[in-house]
């Protein structure tokens, strides 16, 4: 008792002493008019506040158009966006409270965040703590209780890198590629890109394309969400792109610049390469992350690989195929240890050489196969892996698919569910082009240019799919909350509804072993072995319980 609470007294101490200047840190906005013009809404899907808009198209998709200085963007992007954002916070802190239910563990974890967090107002540029401020007078004060608007705005951008860094996850196993010259069909660069983020199935509900004219720096588009000002897929009127990639991190001790807010800055102030690496180089980060950058004016694409004590440029020779999928092939990082580890024991490596492959059948990529592509379900040589498995390049739990053509400026993004709904275009010529001094109440989508949805969303595999990952869930929850409720036939379901994917066959082995039923167990754990399992540890995990099942039965 005395132990715990010395820890405790401890803690409070470190977090009031090292969070005490970040807590009263503020941009300075006194430059600044803080005046927002009144949001004008036409309909529960139009709204406009001077030349600023929000409209959501038909395929699901909120269009975005800010402009101004940061101040003037924060205060019309939270304006115009409020209830998504409101509902942004509220989906991602209930996900928080179902993974951590015990109201003292949160305290906890409030006040480890704080502290966690204390140095990375020192990291972000005023820029875009000014836009984050704006941004935040629109948020709730329903989470007050963990942070006042504004610092939960500014911690809420660097989730992406505290829940891969800290719990080791591997929520953004994404997937990228970039062909030019002979392996694109027109010769100019082409990219495209899955963006494996899952964090429940209502986060990616209110997707958001957002088009920013700023006071300073170039105009761009990136795909975002309510409350977030940072770039995890964009291109600016420039022709460059970024997208990144999570790698292995070590658990680092702070917060410093998270990665969405170097890729914004890239995207902002950057025309080409070397300006890119430029921005990069000057930003401290705290995970590992390859930030595949393309460039209209150089006809190329390259990796910027960075990681809190390394960078590395990574550029490909004698071809026009760059891939990227999460570990690093830089020279800097040849011999790092997390990185041989990653290739060797998940399934970064698998999904590497499929996009190769795929790319090598198509020779060269225009934007539908380019599409085709990154919703392609199989695993090597178009083998069936079951659908959900992370050895496929589509995974089916992607925040979205995207597609660039620099060259010409258009951008094509994906349409819910995942990368199976329409990839709907757009054209930065004639999304900026158009913008004098007139809000549009339509959509400013390329209709002519928009690719249909998959084919597959009417199959009964998909609908078996999405049937499969209700009873997925289902059976997870049971075993992660020691409360498993035996009900006969559901370990067959599972798999007659996904039957090429271990996971079912794990599952209903698990399902088996907690109904002490270790023959059946047995039978489903061995055929699990047999399928394609995306790493080590699940092929561990797999061979756990078909050992211990087998025990039982001696």
């Amino acid at each position: 008792m005395k132990k715990i609470l010395f820890y405790n007294t401890l803690l409070f101490l470190l977090v009031s002493c090292g969070t005490a200047k970040s807590l009263k840190d503020r941009p300075d906005i006194s430059g600044y008019n803080g005046t927002v013009a009144q949001r004008v809404q036409i309909s529960d899907t139009t709204f406009h506040l001077g030349n600023n808009f929000l409209h959501k198209n038909k395929y699901g998709l909120w269009e975005l158009y800010i402009e101004g200085d940061p101040l003037e963007r924060g205060l019309a992007t939270g304006s115009l966006t409020q209830e998504l954002l409101q509902k942004q916070e509220r989906v991602f802190f209930s996900k928080v409270k179902e993974l951590v239910p015990s109201e003292t563990r949160q305290s906890l974890l409030r006040k480890i965040l704080r502290w966690y967090n204390r140095k990375m107002y020192l990291h972000v540029p005023e820029e875009f703590k000014t836009e984050i401020y704006g941004l935040s007078r629109y948020s709730a004060n329903t989470y007050n209780d963990i942070a006042p608007p504004y610092l939960r705005s500014l911690y809420l951008h660097s989730a992406h890198d505290i829940g891969h860094a800290l719990q080791d996850l591997m929520l953004v196993g994404c997937t990228s590629f970039a062909v030019w010259d002979k392996r694109s069909e027109d010769g100019n660069l082409l990219l495209g890109r899955n963006f494996d983020f899952y964090a429940g199935d209502e986060f990616a509900e209110e997707k958001i394309i957002a088009f920013v004219n700023p006071e300073k720096g170039h105009k761009f588009m990136s795909v975002t969400w309510g409350g977030f000002v940072g770039v995890v897929s964009g291109m600016n009127d420039q022709g460059l792109t970024v997208t990144i990639n999570a790698g292995k991190s070590k658990i680092p001790l702070v917060a410093k610049t998270p990665i969405s807010i170097v890729t914004r800055e890239i995207l902002q102030h950057a025309s080409n390469i070397e300006e890119a690496i430029a921005i990069a180089k000057k930003r401290e980060v705290f995970v590992s992350e390859s930030i595949m950058v393309g460039s209209a004016k150089d006809g190329k694409a390259v990796l910027i690989e960075v990681s809190p004590n390394d960078l590395g440029i990574f550029e490909v020779e004698n071809t026009a195929e760059l891939i990227c999928s999460n570990h690093f092939q830089s020279e800097a990082y040849a011999k790092d240890r997390r990185n041989l580890k990653t290739i060797e024991e998940s399934h970064t490596a698998y999904r590497f050489e499929r996009m190769d492959q795929l790319l090598e059948q198509a020779q060269k990529v225009d934007v539908e196969e380019a599409v085709a592509i990154l919703r392609n379900t199989k695993g090597l040589d178009n083998t069936e892996i079951g659908y959900g498995n992370e050895k496929a390049l589509n995974q089916l739990l992607a925040h979205h698919g995207i597609v660039f053509q620099p060259s010409d400026l258009k951008v094509w993004v994906s349409a819910n569910p995942y990368q199976l709904g329409a990839f709907v275009c757009y054209d930065l010529n004639e999304v900026f082009m158009e913008r004098k001094g007139t809000p549009s109440l339509v959509s400013i989508s390329e209709e002519k240019n928009t690719l249909p949805a998959s084919p597959f969303l009417q199959s009964g595999a998909y609908k078996k799919y999405e049937a499969y990952r209700e009873i997925e869930t289902e059976i997870e929850t049971e075993i992660e909350k020691n409360h498993f409720m035996y009900i006969a036939g559901k370990a067959e379901e599972i798999i007659r509804l996904n039957p090429k994917y271990w996971k079912a066959y794990y599952l209903a082995g698990r399902y088996y072993y907690e109904a002490e039923n270790y023959r059946e167990a047995v039978r489903y754990l061995r055929i699990a072995s047999k399928k394609e399992i995306p790493s080590l540890a699940e092929t561990e995990m797999v061979e756990k319980y078909l050992k211990k099942s087998l025990r039982k039965l001696d």
